[in-house]
């Protein structure tokens, strides 16, 4: 990393000192003790330059947690002195993890030995012997940088002492806030406070109002609180909007060389009823009834974004558009990302175009790839189209009747895609998610399970084509590339899943060559309809890694694709905007032009990766959040259900009615003492022998909302749970969802 220094001067002392290797092997040697600077200057005569050279050198080394500083100006590596450096990730009950910079055991931390760290920074903790369990846990003897100079939550009062309560449930301890340094906010209300003094071992961190958002329930509030908690960029700079003002709302006639004239050719949008940043208008031909061609549109964003603008700049940070319920926070200005970049209807629209031409099994033959100029005919939704296609209902088709044909036609292709990609062995979970309804205040009015239907599928299906046919026609161009890649799980993951599901009596055999997504596949199919399997779902996929983005391709195991980016969502994903420009670049190089190759993607591939998780997590927080808003109006009442998770601390009960979950403590069951079988996933009563498991129905009271903590809790009524069988009716089964 350092590489080597130099010395000149004096003919005796060496020229070239060491390596890196050198210095940590030093310290290796002379674990006993620490190293002090000036035992290494005599050890590698250094001369003034040199002793200056390894003094910045060291200081390198303790940054990235391969050496620590002990007092006294002495270092020594962190393992030979009992001591880790790394990150600290704190749990909402106090605890917290040090995770180290040098790889390795996360270190377990108790509550009382967190200070005076906060969650997400960088410490230095000691390793000991804990006092009652004898395991190595930590404790915090140095912050060595801190993670956070400004935290949004909750003011209140409390005998006349202002304090915030942080909106993160990880920060557990609440700053104090002088009477000075309010900002003029109400107890109540919501607001940033920058640190002006963080905690110490017997002391409370200190803090001062910066800016006063407003009150908790406010849905534009909320938005705020999330921006600033996750890190999300919510506003966008001057010099990004003042770019985006001078970009045409319009196609100019300038825009036009080289590009196809597909004005005629009648696209379409399929989205949903709330979308307004259309990427993707999809058209289909079908080739002398044997086969079909497919034409896939997206928007030609990297026209208009340019490699290091501000609007680029801008688009970078935040990686990805963040959808919440009823509120977006784009990756790109409104007038981009609805306007001149959007597929709206009746209006010319600049875009790339991956031509895919498959035969009448639904196996790809050809493909090509252009920029052209398209007018979408339609914006369809995706309800209008099943209504047609999958209903048939005649007002429907009445109103799909010119385009009903290539409907049909886009139908068929779409089964036949699914097929061929099922039959080499693609996961499809069974994951439903939440759809929430919104009053006209932003609040929400019902929580219902988001239904999928064929059309959700069709545009999934021509997405994921496109996607994959970009990728490898630019990996046979030898072409560095952003992919999306998605590994194998491990073998310990492996191997603690089939445990699990032995217990529901299924099983899956690993051939010794690895295992293959199909053989996953075929168990999510035979569980299919049975009441294990949404959890079933849930932990294969928690046994699967994260997909990332990297300019190594390890291929997409989810969906048995051995080469795959993304490419359809320019407008709302920045790694689509990448792989836009490198396929311009290389289809204009085949042309005769010629463009500069971004020789730092591997860094931007990364970045990326980042920004998705933090938008996912930031989504996930605000709907938890509506679910406790919609739940907390009704406290004390009752409602059916199905328990669809079984933990030692109780079990989770989903409601028929609302899509919602909640928890039933263990502590609240009072007929009877209760034992969790691990390998079971139940809950048994040792007297009575009543059984808490998964698939069972139950009847609860809605009992507390917790907000802040994004808790629900529920209270069993006092009759006894009914285990469902097999072979009971259940509510409709919605369709598959790709990952």
């Amino acid at each position: 990393m350092w590489g080597r220094f130099c010395v000149t001067g004096n003919p005796g002392v060496r020229n070239l000192v060491t390596d890196l290797k050198d210095i940590l092997e030093l310290f290796s040697r002379r674990a006993n003790r620490p190293v002090s600077l000036k035992e290494l200057q005599t050890e590698f005569d250094l001369n003034a330059s040199g002793r200056r050279e390894i003094g910045r050198i060291l200081k390198g080394l303790v940054r990235d947690g391969s050496l620590v500083q002990l007092k006294g100006g002495r270092f020594a590596l962190p393992d030979k002195v009992s001591l880790v450096v790394g990150t600290l990730s704190l749990h909402r009950e106090g605890y917290g993890f040090v995770t180290p910079a040098k790889g390795g055991a996360d270190l377990f931390v108790p509550a009382r030995y967190v200070r005076p760290a906060m969650h997400g920074d960088r410490v230095v903790a000691r390793m000991e012997r804990g006092r009652r369990t004898g395991k190595p846990e930590g404790r915090v003897i140095r912050v060595e940088q801190r993670a956070l100079r400004q935290v949004v939550g909750r003011y209140e009062l409390g005998r006349g002492v202002g304090y915030l309560v942080p909106a993160d449930p990880k920060l557990h301890d609440d700053l104090l806030i002088p009477p000075e340094a309010s900002g003029g906010a109400r107890p109540g209300q919501m607001v940033i406070a920058e640190i002006t003094q963080y905690p110490e071992r017997s002391r409370a961190a200190l803090a001062q109002v910066v800016e006063v958002l407003g009150a908790p329930d406010d849905p534009q509030v909320e938005v705020r609180v999330a921006a600033v908690r996750f890190g999300l960029p919510a506003q966008f700079g001057l010099s990004c909007l003042k770019e985006a003002r001078h970009i045409p709302g319009s196609v100019l006639e300038t825009d036009w060389p080289g590009r196809r004239d597909l004005r005629q050719t009648p696209f379409v949008t399929i989205d949903g009823e709330s979308a307004k940043d259309f990427d993707d208008a999809v058209a289909i031909e079908t080739l002398n009834g044997h086969g079909y061609r497919l034409l896939v549109a997206i928007a030609d964003v990297a026209h208009y974004v340019k490699p290091g603008s501000a609007i680029d700049r801008e688009a970078r940070e935040r990686g990805t558009s963040v959808y919440f319920p009823g509120v977006c926070l784009p990756m790109l200005p409104e007038s981009l990302s609805n306007g001149i970049c959007s597929l709206n209807p009746d209006v010319e629209r600049l875009v790339m175009v991956a031509q895919l031409d498959f035969d009448d099994a639904g196996r790809r033959t050809a493909t090509s790839f252009y920029p052209a100029v398209i007018r979408s005919r339609a914006r369809l939704t995706y309800s209008e189209v099943a209504a047609a296609l999958v209903d048939k209902e005649s007002q429907a088709v009445d109103r799909q009747a010119e385009r009903m044909d290539d409907l049909v036609a886009m139908a068929r292709l779409a089964k036949l895609r699914i097929q061929r990609r099922r039959e080499r062995g693609s996961l499809d979970f069974d994951l439903p998610e939440a759809d929430i309804l919104l009053d006209l205040q932003g609040r929400p009015e019902n929580i219902v399970r988001a239904e999928r239907n064929l059309a959700h599928r069709l545009i999934e299906e021509f997405m994921m084509a496109a996607n994959e046919a970009v990728a490898s026609w630019l990996e046979s161009e030898r072409i560095p590339l952003v992919f999306r890649v998605h590994d194998a799980p491990s073998p310990e993951k492996l191997s603690a899943f089939q445990e699990f599901i032995a217990w529901f009596n299924q099983g899956i055999a690993i051939p010794s060559e690895g295992i293959k997504p199909g053989i996953l596949q075929a168990l999510l199919d035979r569980v299919g309809g049975l009441p294990e399997e949404r959890v079933i779902n849930h932990v294969l996929l928690r046994s699967l890694p994260q997909a990332c983005y990297s300019t190594v391709n390890r291929g997409h195991f989810g969906l048995a694709s051995d080469s795959y980016c993304h490419f359809t969502s320019p407008i709302r994903r920045y790694p689509d905007l990448l792989v836009h420009r490198i396929l311009k670049q290389r289809l204009a190089t085949k042309a005769g032009g010629k463009g500069p190759v971004d020789t730092r993607l591997e860094e931007l591939a990364q970045q990326a990766s980042l920004a998705e998780r933090r938008a996912m997590e930031a989504e996930r927080d605000i709907v938890n959040l509506k679910k406790c808003q919609f739940m907390a109006g009704k406290v004390g009442e009752t409602f059916s259900g199905l328990v669809t998770s079984v933990q030692p601390f109780g079990f989770f009960v989903e409601l028929e009615v609302f899509f919602v979950e909640g928890l039933v403590h263990v502590s609240t069951l009072e007929d009877d003492f209760y034992q969790y079988e691990e390998e079971r996933h139940r809950l048994v009563g040792m007297n009575r022998r009543r059984i808490f498991e998964i698939g069972g129905e139950v009847e609860v009271l809605v009992h507390k909302v917790d907000q802040d903590r994004r808790e629900i809790d529920f209270r069993l009524l006092d009759h006894e749970s009914r285990p469902r069988s097999p072979g009971a009716s259940r509510r409709p089964r919605p369709a598959h969802k790709s990952r």
